[in-house]
């Protein structure tokens, strides 16, 4: 059975997602985040409240999501933060 991903994993993956593609469709980060709908808009609201994203509406009206300058500090640290682990072995 495949292991339950933590909660600052989660962040992290949607936040990779986002900046791999500059701008992404909420769609299209939802299928790429692997979560429910309900999960997934309750990390993207709290990502924009805490503006490691934000949204914008491209010349079609279409939501688009982009990382800020936080968000892309949160990952930095949070490489940080895991390579440290993975060189104790834990």
């Amino acid at each position: 059975m495949a292991k339950k991903r933590e909660r600052f994993e989660v962040i992290k993956d949607i936040l990779q997602v986002i900046r791999g593609s500059r701008k992404i469709k909420p769609t299209r980060l939802l299928y790429a985040s692997n979560l429910s709908p309900q999960m997934f808009k309750s990390y993207i609201d709290e990502l924009l409240e805490k503006r490691f994203i934000q949204s914008e509406t491209d010349e079609k009206g279409k939501k688009l999501f982009f990382i800020t300058k936080k968000g892309n500090d949160f990952l930095e640290q949070y490489q940080i933060i895991d390579n440290f682990i993975k060189n104790f072995g834990l």
